[in-house]
Parts: C-alpha cells; structure tokens; sequence
C-alpha cells in the first residue's frame, strides 16, 4: 500500500473510529469501488458487486457503506483529500493564485472520465451518509478558493466561485462539458468574476 494510501487509511480510522484493520477493508472497498465504477460505470455499480471484487462479505460492504452513492462519494472525497494543489508563483495576484487553485480543482478527476461520471452522480444522492460527503467535499473546495483569494476577499465572489465550480463540475458529470475543458472554462469565469468585482 502506498504511502498516500495509509495515511487516508489512518484519517479513515480516526474519522469513523475504526481498528487499523477495519480501515484497511474499507480501503479495500474503495479502491474496488474506483475500479467497478470505471469497469461498469455508474448504473452497474452495485455494493454487491464491490464487495466480491474487494474479497468481503456483503455485509461487510454495508457495515461501512449504506449504498453505493455512499461509496462512490466516498471515492470522490478520497481523490481530494490527496490533491496537491501547485503553490503559485511568488507574488502572485489573488486571480493568478485562484486559476492556479480552480485549474487543480478541474483536473482532478479528468483524467478517469467514467469514474468521475459515476461519482458526480452518486454525490447528487440524497441519503444521510451522501448528504454527508457532499458537505465535506463543498467545504474543502470553498477552502481551497477561499485561501487563493485571501483574507480580505469579498463574500459574494467566494460565493460566486463556489457555485461556478459546482456547477462546471455538475455539468462535467452529466456530459454537457468535457472534463479536460473545465480547468480553462473556470479560469476564464473566475477572471469575469473578479474583474466585475474590481
């Protein structure tokens, strides 16, 4: 297992207080989950069917994960988590750090177009466990926007960016965008945002 691997092992443990055994199953079920979703896409994605690719009972599956949006936002949230955004430049403007920030943002999962498909879908969920992920994930990108825009950033273009993200994402998901062109279609409304804001 790799190092980025344990540690997401170990904040799995801490986060739902799991033994480290447990947090290696779950781990198990994610990554099967990752590769169902890119063999079956979305719609033949069952927690049945990523238990047995991941050598778990059923029942193990659904101890941790109450449906496979669950799973699926949780594949999603794991893929952030180890995001390394680029540092700008040094000196950068709040519009260089915010592209640099928004083109990371884009690009992490557009390079598994099915798998980010499926992931888009299941974040839409509406049970407990996903409204819980969606909350998360909503949360560190706002921070992320919110750090390359700086302290004395005015809240309607935070706000603003937040909802050009999901929504470029939202669309990206549902196949009116491709993924490959979000990074630039959120650098040109971010620099139409700020510019309107100045």
């Amino acid at each position: 297992m790799s190092d980025a691997a344990l540690s997401v092992v170990d904040a799995e443990a801490t986060r739902r207080r799991l033994t480290a055994r447990q947090a290696v199953v779950v781990e198990q079920l994610v990554e099967a989950a990752a590769d169902e979703a890119r063999a079956l896409g979305y719609d033949g994605l069952s927690v049945r069917g990523v238990a047995r690719r991941a050598g778990v009972a059923p029942a193990t599956a659904y101890t941790y994960f109450a449906s496979k949006d669950h799973l699926l936002a949780e594949v999603l949230w794991r893929r952030l988590q180890v995001l390394e955004v680029p540092a700008p430049a040094d000196g950068a403007g709040p519009a260089d750090r915010l592209t640099t920030v928004l083109r990371a943002l884009g690009l992490f999962v557009a390079d598994d177009p099915t798998l980010a498909a499926a992931c888009t879908t299941a974040l839409l969920g509406t049970g407990p466990e996903v409204r819980a992920a969606r909350t998360r994930f909503g949360a560190a990108v706002h921070g992320h926007i919110a750090e390359a825009l700086g302290d004395d950033a005015d809240p309607a273009v935070l706000r603003s960016l937040d909802l050009v993200y999901s929504g470029a994402m939202l669309w990206a998901g549902l196949g009116h965008i491709d993924l490959r062109a979000v990074p630039d279609a959120l650098a040109d409304a971010a620099r139409l945002i700020l510019d309107g804001a100045s």
